[in-house]
């Protein structure tokens, strides 16, 4: 009798009664697996790769719980590879060289290619990455590495030059359902088993729980097996939204990304900004967050505003908008909620002004309304042969010859002494109209003259 099978057999039954319904519900095949499939789907990348053979070394990207882990050892399951698995946070030098090794002595007997998953890559120093170089160009293993963190950042270049890079998107609140009503079915199946019932939910309990995973499926498998357990323990019949917070251990924030919330919060969110009133505009960045919004989209929006409701009376604005964008993107969440709120409070307390968001719009009404002008010929280019023959550039004023300012007209003649821009009195832009009030008098002294010269 083989005692090392059978205790082994044990062990795996039991780990797999006892396991946490999200390690049960990890999918056995790839057409289980719910979502990426602009990854997985038909003629998607990956699935070209299993299907035609040709998986090479990669690096998946995204956040927690959508599906990278259970993609990889899927992966090497379709192509009949063998699957070694390291976690960043406790393997070193010593362990990536044993893999390496064994890979190695595999291929030479048996032909059987390696698909090495390492989790947390970005944790791995350089020397830790350096020592999968060769066996990766080589080919003696195909390494998956997975990351919560940009790896471009993390990941040192000459890993990242032998890898393809695969972005995973948080699921969708509908991939999430599915999921959910699959682990409840289940569920159903095992306790009647098991021989005792399965506590029902209460309406909207599933979005409910789909609303407070963010996308994270391993959060929401974890939310809705803490609440049965709760449920059951108590004797309740029915598991409902206070059975669900208490699970969660915190109030769950309804917030439809693809509804009104979205659009109402957002424009909550703007109009605070606008209003000058930080605290309203940080309450509803938390909303936002708490409530799985993209932060990208978020940030997109400051960047918008910092132009159309700031601009010039304060230059600085569209700088951190900017800049807390490139950090969203830098550092990602959770961390990223700090810098956007720095520019939230940033742009609530800076001076207002829409005089260039209302500039454009109008040059824009009157080019549509009235077509576009010719410039004035003294203005146009001069930079080919014959255009001094066609009048190009004769009479221009080059300012600098002038002291930095000339009195000369720039706009096309039918619409001499026009003004687009307004600038107001807040901040810098009081400046700006001062400086305009004089150079827009300068420029008068020109369309006099040629007044003048056409009445002559």
């Amino acid at each position: 009798m083989r005692y090392p099978d059978l205790f082994s057999s044990n062990l795996e039954a039991d780990l797999a009664a006892t396991a946490p319904l999200a390690a049960r519900m990890r999918p056995k095949t790839l057409a289980e697996v719910v979502g990426q499939q602009h990854l997985l789907g038909p003629g998607a990348p990956l699935r070209v790769a299993v299907d035609t053979g040709t998986l090479s070394s990669m690096l998946f990207y995204g956040p927690p719980g959508t599906g990278k882990t259970t993609v990889a050892r899927l992966l090497a399951a379709a192509t009949g590879a063998a699957f070694e698995e390291l976690s960043a946070v406790s393997s070193g030098v010593a362990e990536v060289r044993g893999v390496i090794d064994r890979a190695r002595d595999r291929r030479a007997q048996t032909g059987e290619r390696t698909i090495l998953f390492i989790d947390e890559i970005h944790r791995f120093s350089k020397a830790q990455q350096d020592a999968l170089l060769h066996a990766v160009e080589d080919g003696i293993i195909t390494l998956i590495g997975a990351s919560t963190e940009n790896p471009y950042i993390e990941v040192i270049p000459a890993l990242i030059s032998r890898c393809e890079l695969f972005c995973f998107h948080p699921l969708s609140r509908k991939e999430i359902l599915v999921i959910l009503e699959r682990a409840l079915a289940v569920e159903k199946k095992r306790s009647e088993t098991e021989g005792h019932v399965l506590p029902g939910l209460g309406e909207g309990v599933l979005d409910l729980i789909a609303e407070a995973s963010l996308g994270d499926a391993r959060r929401a498998l974890s939310l809705l097996e803490r609440a049965l357990v709760l449920a059951r323990a108590r004797g309740v019949s029915l598991v409902d939204r206070v059975t669900v917070e208490e699970a969660a251990q915190r109030k769950i924030v309804l917030y439809d990304k693809d509804g009104d919330a979205h659009y109402d919060v957002i424009s909550a969110f703007i109009k605070s900004l606008r209003g000058s009133d930080p605290d309203a505009a940080l309450y509803y960045l938390a909303v936002m967050l708490l409530g799985g919004e993209d932060p990208r989209f978020i940030a997109r929006r400051m960047v918008i505003f910092a132009s159309e409701d700031i601009g010039n009376a304060d230059s600085r604005a569209l700088e951190i908008a900017v800049a807390a964008a490139h950090a969203v993107e830098l550092v990602g969440l959770p961390e990223c909620r700090i810098n956007l709120a720095q520019a939230v409070t940033y742009l609530s307390c800076a001076p207002k002004s829409n005089a260039s968001y209302l500039g454009i719009e109008e040059a824009m009404k009157e080019v549509t309304e009235h077509g576009a002008l010719a410039p004035p010929v003294f203005l146009c280019s001069t930079g080919y042969r014959g255009a001094e023959k066609l009048g190009h550039g004769v009479g221009y004023k080059y300012p600098h010859d002038f002291g930095g300012y000339a009195d000369q007209r720039y706009l096309p003649e039918e619409l001499a002494g026009r003004e687009f821009y307004h600038p107001t009195l807040q901040g810098e832009e009081a400046r700006i109209r001062e400086f305009l009030e004089k150079m827009r008098k300068l420029r008068q002294r020109d369309v006099n003259a040629d007044t003048r010269k056409s009445e002559k």
